[in-house]
């Protein structure tokens, strides 16, 4: 299998107030650990006279959600924009379990739906030199709605940590899933790690590239005070965990900054 962590540069820790910095010269040239050293601030709960949530669960305005996305100049090269649907979307997360928990982690991946519903706003980037594609969205559900799918996804690693699916094709995986540690941001988060292996069920035992199939998906969700954001990024090659990791730092201090610009000019 070949969806070990990547690492690029020197291991160098910066204080998360400088990693907004990066943004549009981003190099990614750090090792981060398996939590931060250094928290986020929680997004200040809103005065009286702030503007109640919308039905959805944000009060971020469109253009607010939009900002907040995290961007190939956060992640730097060789990140670009995607330039479509990673085609193992369909050909490996396109599967069905006979064990129902599982079977919604496989959904909730492949509908790109890990908060639940469809996303506010998403972007999409692509590593071409690992064929990774990294998906990050902006959720639109209410906190207590968000905390509920952080708490289930925590026990996906119990419930589900080793598991057999089928695909379209009509071969025969073996999903693992295990605990992702992400930066210690937001009020709450939760990452996991999901190793696909696919299988030939006509030839199981071949050594041939061609009648196996492996794909890495690291996921991450986090609830910034009111609001929330959730990524995958994966690949059937190298999927580069440092980019994960900075995708979450930089994604909570995005929305908190966000929140905090909308309260001043309130």
């Amino acid at each position: 299998m070949t969806g070990g962590i990547r690492t690029r540069g020197a291991r160098v820790l910066l204080p998360l107030g400088s990693l907004l910095a990066l943004s549009g010269c981003a190099t990614l040239g750090l090792e981060h650990p398996p939590t931060a050293t250094y928290s986020l601030p929680t997004v200040e709960k809103p005065s009286a006279t702030s503007k109640a949530p919308a039905a959805g669960g944000s009060a971020l305005t469109d253009a607010q959600a939009q900002a907040a996305l995290v961007t190939e100049s956060d992640l730097g090269s060789p990140w670009a924009a995607a330039g479509g649907i990673a085609t193992w979307r369909d050909g490996m997360l396109k599967a069905t379990s006979e064990v129902a928990e599982c079977q919604r982690l496989l959904d909730a991946l492949y509908s790109d739906q890990v908060l639940g519903a469809p996303a506010r706003v998403a972007v999409a980037l692509d590593d071409p030199g690992t064929q990774a594609q990294l998906r990050y969205q902006i959720g639109a559900r209410r906190p207590s709605d968000v905390d509920a799918d952080l708490k289930w996804l925590g026990e996906m690693p119990a419930k589900c940590a080793r598991f057999t699916a089928t695909t379209q094709t009509g071969w025969t995986e073996d999903v693992q899933v295990a605990d992702l540690p992400l930066p210690e941001v937001g009020d709450r988060r939760q990452g996991l790690r999901v190793t696909l292996t696919a299988t030939d069920p006509e030839n199981p035992d071949a050594d041939a590239d061609a009648d196996e199939q492996s794909l890495t998906l690291e996921l991450a969700a986090a609830r910034v005070g009111e609001d929330a954001f959730a990524l995958t990024n994966g690949g059937t090659g190298d999927v580069p965990n440092d980019a994960t990791q900075a995708a979450v730092q930089i994604g909570a201090l995005r929305l908190a900054d966000v929140r905090r610009q909308g309260r001043a000019q309130v």
